[in-house]
């Protein structure tokens, strides 16, 4: 009860503290970008009940002769790295926290294609709301591996409380402002998680 509260203080505080600077973002995404301004895709919620999560879109519609997107390094433009380092293209997921699909903080929702790949240890995951940012997030990132991301998942699942959440919220400002451990160092985002071998 007290983590939903605090999700929704936040998210609406965010949401009208930010909305200059939301509407700014926007309007440059529609610029640069395009339309849509946002990305929407479904991903895997608490016990992995599906929910459309909103960013700010970051990557053109490229593709190639056959009607295939191109890969994520051709269509991540300049103004979508940037978008990333400095996380603002995750600003409009407060909407999915003030919606309740997700909270502030919870690991990280990932594709959809990835829950039949995880196994029973990495599944736990899905145990909680996912976050805008987490355990995880603060620690590493994207530089993370897979399995030490999932790890640091379930590792807040089994420790989760509310003083938890606020030191990862605090961190997490630390950590964007370094703008470390944006992208993996194998491919532009991160590379497709197959399962365990």
């Amino acid at each position: 009860m007290l983590k939903r509260l605090f999700d929704i203080f936040f998210s609406l505080g965010w949401l009208l503290i930010f909305s200059p600077l939301l509407v700014t973002v926007a309007i440059l995404v529609r610029i640069k970008l395009g339309s849509p301004i946002f990305f929407v895709q479904e991903r895997p919620g608490r016990g992995e009940k599906p929910f459309r999560m909103i960013k700010f879109r970051t990557m053109t519609d490229e593709r190639d002769a056959n009607g295939q997107l191109l890969s994520d390094e051709i269509r991540l433009t300049p103004f979508g790295k940037f978008l990333r380092s400095t996380t603002l293209d995750e600003f409009p997921e407060m909407i999915n926290v003030l919606l309740g699909d997700m909270s502030v903080v919870g690991p990280r929702p990932l594709l959809m294609r990835y829950l039949p790949r995880y196994n029973a240890f990495q599944a736990r995951r899905m145990e909680v709301k996912p976050g805008v940012t987490g355990w995880a997030q603060v620690n590493g990132r994207n530089a993370l591996s897979w399995n030490e991301k999932f790890a640091m998942d379930v590792w807040y699942v089994e420790n989760q409380s509310f003083w938890l959440d606020l030191k990862i919220v605090v961190q997490t400002f630390f950590v964007v402002f370094r703008r470390r451990g944006i992208n993996s160092e194998k491919a532009a985002t991160m590379e497709e998680f197959m399962g365990d071998e």
